[in-house]
């Protein structure tokens, strides 16, 4: 009943103006898709507001450029009077946590409005996840907007990271003005050797009948208010930071599996026998996209070791970690954590 009121809600404002328009997305890259909706919005609204996904995250296969690189991107395309009327905010993600990314947005919508009480809506493009949000902000309007020639962002991305140059058809001229800047970049030569790792190791499963789906496992391990980590030695995700984990052998259970891979991973100076018993809890995490080397559900055990006066367990780098080290949970950078980590760690330990 309350989505049918909305969608006729949304009938009778099909021609409405607004005060403001929220245009949700990761924008990687801004293509002429999004410039199709953010033309609209500019016709409905005064002010339009671009909350940029995925902010605060570290360069990857999925998010290669930042919020101040996606900003340039958008506001590049306009004219100097319609660009003084978007207003650019970086949005985190939090992924597993719809509250808080609930309360994330508004926080971000707030911060151009100033109330939330203004004359808000939300704009997107129809059948995709934009309509999700319908459900999430019932006190908002929603204008829906149709797919502009079904372009997607994904393949423009990782064309460009194999090495490709997008075509002004997908792109606004901005756009590929910061893509090329980029390029010429360190970072981006790092993502461009990630990308053909990722698409050398994708060919090994494209004769399979079906795509595969991965099964790995992590330790989230906390002692006195810090957390192991481990810096990661390979790709993907060279350098960041991990919890440590991997992927599961075929004659063992998830819970062993992750024992095991702690062990090889940070040599963790204390007994089987104790971690087992310091198991606090375990949660599934899906979400389709969090790793870049295909569909890969991990499993994650919390253990809670006791405070001990002698200090934290000695631990050191091995196998896939060139390092492992204690970090007080009060550094946790989600700039520097690998893939979905940063959101696993505080859904399970509730930061």
């Amino acid at each position: 009943m309350e989505l049918e009121k909305k969608s006729d809600n949304l009938k009778s404002n099909s021609n409405s103006h607004y005060k403001y328009l929220v245009f949700i997305g990761r924008f990687q890259p801004f293509h002429m898709g999004h410039k199709a909706v953010v033309d609209e919005a500019l016709n409905r609204a005064e002010n339009v507001i671009m909350l940029i996904g995925s902010a605060n995250m570290p360069r990857s296969l999925r998010n290669p450029f930042t919020v101040e690189e996606r900003a340039q991107m958008i506001k590049g395309a306009y004219s100097a009077e319609d660009a003084a009327r978007i207003h650019c905010v970086g949005l985190d993600d939090a992924l597993y946590n719809d509250t808080r990314w609930l309360q994330y947005v508004q926080a971000s919508v707030k911060s151009v409005t100033h109330d939330l009480n203004e004359d808000i809506a939300l704009i997107g493009h129809s059948k995709d996840s934009s309509s999700y949000y319908l459900s999430l902000f019932p006190t908002w309007d929603s204008v829906s907007v149709p797919n502009y020639k079904d372009l997607s962002a994904t393949p423009i991305r990782e064309g460009y990271l194999m090495g490709a140059t997008p075509t002004g058809e997908r792109t606004p001229v901005s756009t590929r003005e910061v893509m090329q800047a980029v390029k010429k970049t360190e970072d981006y030569q790092h993502l461009h050797e990630e990308a053909w790792f990722v698409d050398d190791y994708m060919k090994q499963w494209r004769d399979a009948p079906y795509p595969p789906t991965f099964m790995t496992t992590d330790a989230l391990v906390v002692q006195s208010g810090h957390i192991l980590l481990v810096e990661r030695r390979s790709m993907p995700g060279r350098g960041l930071w991990a919890l440590p984990g991997g992927f599961v052998d075929q004659k063992e259970t998830l819970l062993d599996a992750c024992i095991r891979e702690l062990a090889e991973e940070t040599k963790l100076d204390v007994p089987a026998s104790v971690l087992y018993g310091s198991r606090h809890s375990q949660h599934t995490f899906d979400d389709p996209y969090r790793s870049s080397r295909g569909r890969t559900i991990t499993q994650v055990f919390y253990f809670k070791l006791k405070n001990d006066p002698e200090g934290l367990p000695q631990v050191e780098g091995g196998d896939d970690a060139a390092k492992a080290f204690w970090l007080p949970l009060a550094e946790l950078d989600p700039k520097k954590m690998f893939e979905d980590h940063y959101a696993i760690i505080t859904k399970m330990v509730g930061l």
